[in-house]
């Protein structure tokens, strides 16, 4: 089963006047790349977020957004009047007498002069962000079968492209090594004294070096074995890739042997189908 990298996920949900919103969305890496966001609020639970994103995800460059918003005014502002008289009547000894509206404001920006009030996170609302992250995972999940779904018709398209490539060598394949013999044919009448037995066996060694029957043959393995792995097995991307530069390889020695032009017409087409599946596997799970 195909499952693509590429995902996005968005959840929200209200805890206590409080809208709490989770974003997830990845694109392709060879590896497990987090990249987490939390509200200060938050961050005490950012472990176990990342754990639970790690558990589900599995792969790819990911990135996940806590987003907290107070839906009702609150007056969690605490102002230290006497700690702020404090700065000002210091303030005022170190540089005279001045306006106090400016020693004021030079107060307020000093430390706790102004603090906010928080209330502690209870089971309550770390339970509701977990509802809201599974949510959001569950849709980020849909996100990654439909794309899947995708790339799987994609590489199965370009998969039959290669094996229809394959099957139209084979009537160029039985001219090109008769146009072979009838050029040493031709090139042994032009010679007198010639070892008729040697170059025989001269013409049946570079004949042998031109046969691609062994690389068509493990070239249509690769391709029913890629198609296997596409089509049974989960989390196959990596295991795809390799299976790809298999094909790439017997595609590459089919292009080196086959002298003969239309030969090499079709390869340069599997090689651009290959391409194709290629880049697409760079994407799959």
């Amino acid at each position: 089963m195909i499952l693509s990298m590429t995902g996005f996920g968005r959840a929200e949900g209200v805890f206590e006047g409080k809208k709490i919103a989770i974003d997830i969305k990845s694109l392709n890496s060879k590896s497990f790349d987090l990249n987490v966001k939390v509200p200060m609020r938050y961050k005490e639970k950012e472990f176990e977020i990342r754990k639970m994103l790690n558990d589900r995800i599995i792969r790819g460059k990911v990135d996940c957004y806590v987003s907290l918003e107070n839906l009702q005014e609150s007056n969690d502002v605490k102002i230290n009047r006497t700690l702020i008289d404090s700065y000002m009547n210091e303030l005022r000894s170190v540089a005279g007498d001045g306006p106090d509206f400016e020693y004021l404001k030079m107060a307020v920006r000093l430390p706790d002069a102004i603090s906010t009030k928080q209330d502690e996170l209870n089971e309550g609302e770390w339970k509701t962000i977990i509802e809201i992250l599974l949510s959001a995972l569950e849709k980020f999940e849909e996100f990654r079968k439909t794309e899947g779904n995708i790339l799987h018709e994609e590489l199965k398209r370009n998969l039959s492209n290669i094996e229809k490539s394959l099957d139209d060598v084979i009537p160029f394949e039985e001219v090109r090594l008769s146009s072979v013999k009838e050029r040493y044919e031709k090139t042994l009448k032009e010679f007198e004294n010639v070892d008729e037995t040697r170059f025989y066996q001269e013409m049946a060694y570079y004949t042998e070096k031109l046969d691609i029957s062994e690389e068509k043959v493990r070239l249509a393995q690769h391709l029913k074995y890629y198609s296997d792995v596409m089509n049974n097995e989960n989390f196959n991307g990596k295991k795809l890739g390799f299976i790809a530069q298999e094909i790439g390889r017997e595609i590459n020695t089919l292009g080196s042997k086959a002298n003969h032009a239309e030969i090499q017409k079709i390869v340069v087409m599997m090689k651009d189908d290959l391409e194709k599946i290629k880049e697409q596997t760079l994407n799959v799970l």
